[in-house]
């Protein structure tokens, strides 16, 4: 049982407060082109409008109605390898402020060279801002285009819009098949609440990381300031990928050691079948990439040890003490830690690598990693420090209602009673950008939560779907004597 009074917050007062999401893309694709004479591609515009029913989603006819397109909105343009051969991409950009490029490449070949490669092979592909991969099975483009559509999202807000911090997921591989497969993964998985940036070449990564042309200028003062390695909260590195004119130079390991020295707190994931990643694994965690089974094994590290799913409290040989599910049951454990110094000591451990504020982040507590994330507090401190602004949160919450249009919602029966009785348009927004998801993980229903994040749609169906998860996960909560 909490003890309330302890930290000067009176569970009586019934005062409201107002939901406050934090909301990582401020500015949303609003429109979505289409120019490629593959059919399954033009097809595969219909998940666009099923999954992103905020995407106004156009195929276009021919090459100069493609080349003048004009829009104010932020778009994404997406062509095959014919259509990107013959478009006039500077026009594009001339016309539109916030368009960006996509091929969709059905070419064996780019799907597996380095840019520089293809670029010399296919010089069409240097007219893309990406480049995805495509195929007739495993990379199929229903499966691929709700992908293409949010990084082309991401890479706007990260580059010109979004001052949201620690919110990017930074994935390092210069073929585009595998990265292509991977996303749709990485995006069921975070949501709205973290950002993808891709990267090909090790410079690309340097400037993108540490904001420097060239790795001996890492060791300046002003990296953290120049570059977005602050707001990085996971590294996904193949271990080959090419540096300078070395097309295969194992940059991998030297951009991890960088990522150590600079950024202990952001985990590495080598993926990678190249045995000379072993050497890493003291620091990073080494991923068989290809084999079967990889991207299940990716996903459960990425729940795991980025903030994303449980908060995992291990000791160093990998025993695992303690599964945090939510925020009530990491209150539970710095109850613990009280009278436990040997727990406190791992604590500490956890809160000098910014492992707590970066979970609270993901969880949608931002204005408490906002204040931890800056102290470096120790043994008690760091407890009382912990738990004085997490038990205020909770207390907090059960006075912080979601609000839907005008209805104020506290608790689970009141979503449940909303869901299945207000109009489906007035729970779109909500939908669209996660927000459903984040006022549940404030309340401690994670594992909702997390069933409800990639879940996207419109009309009865969405709102039927939506309401039948939150009646199932009642039952669930009332046979666990949980709170509804």
């Amino acid at each position: 049982m909490m003890q309330a009074t302890k930290f000067n917050l009176d569970p009586n007062k019934k005062r409201e407060f107002k939901f406050i999401p934090r909301i990582i893309n401020p500015v949303k694709i609003a429109r979505a082109a289409i120019f490629s004479a593959d059919e399954q591609v033009r097809k595969a515009s219909k998940i666009l409008k099923e999954v992103m029913p905020w995407v106004q989603v156009e195929i276009l006819r021919d090459p100069i109605s493609a080349s003048n397109y004009q829009s104010e909105k932020p778009s994404v343009l997406m062509f095959d390898d014919v259509g990107m051969n013959i478009i006039n991409a500077i026009k594009i950009k001339q016309n539109n402020n916030d368009a960006i490029l996509v091929l969709l490449s059905s070419n064996q070949s780019i799907h597996c060279s380095p840019p520089s490669v293809a670029r010399d092979n296919f010089p069409y592909t240097s007219k893309a801002d990406f480049v995805f991969a495509i195929n007739k099975s495993d990379l199929s483009p229903e499966n691929i285009l709700p992908s293409v559509v949010r990084c082309a999202e991401d890479k706007l807000n990260i580059e010109k819009y979004s001052k949201a911090r620690r919110f990017i997921f930074l994935i390092v591989d210069d073929e585009p098949r595998w990265f292509s497969q991977f996303l749709p993964v990485l995006y069921d998985i975070i949501g709205q609440r973290a950002d993808v940036m891709l990267t090909r070449t090790y410079e690309e990564t340097l400037k993108f990381l540490f904001g420097v042309e060239d790795e001996a200028e890492i060791f300046g003062n002003n990296y953290c300031l120049q570059g977005h390695g602050d707001d990085v909260v996971c590294v996904i590195s193949d271990f080959f990928f090419p540096k300078g004119d070395n097309l295969n130079s194992d940059a991998g390991r030297e951009l991890s050691n960088h990522i150590k020295r600079c950024y202990p707190r952001i985990p590495i994931i080598i993926a990678s079948k190249a045995e000379e990643g072993d050497d890493l694994k003291d620091f990073a965690f080494i991923m068989p990439k290809g084999d079967i089974g990889s991207l299940q094994i990716l996903k459960n590290y990425i729940h795991d040890f980025t903030g994303m799913g449980d908060f995992v409290i291990q000791s160093k040989k990998r025993n695992i003490y303690f599964r945090i599910k939510n925020i009530h049951q990491l209150f539970d454990v710095l109850q613990k830690a009280e009278t436990n110094a040997e727990l406190r000591a791992l604590l500490e451990s956890y809160g000098e690598k910014d492992f707590f504020s970066t979970w609270l982040y993901m969880h949608g507590f931002r204005e408490i990693g906002d204040k931890l994330r800056p102290k470096r507090d120790k043994g008690q401190r760091l407890v009382s420090t912990l738990q004085r602004n997490i038990v205020r949160e909770i207390l907090r919450m059960d006075y912080t209602p979601l609000v839907i249009d005008g209805i104020k919602i506290f608790n689970l029966q009141d979503l449940l009673h909303t869901l299945r009785t207000i109009e489906p348009e007035k729970i779109q927004y909500l939908s669209d950008n996660d927000l459903f998801s984040i006022w549940l993980d404030r309340k401690g229903y994670t594992e909702l939560a997390e069933e409800f994040r990639p879940i996207h749609g419109s009309g009865v169906k969405l709102e039927k779907t939506l309401a039948d998860i939150v009646e199932k996960w009642i039952k669930i909560y009332e046979e666990r004597g949980q709170k509804v």
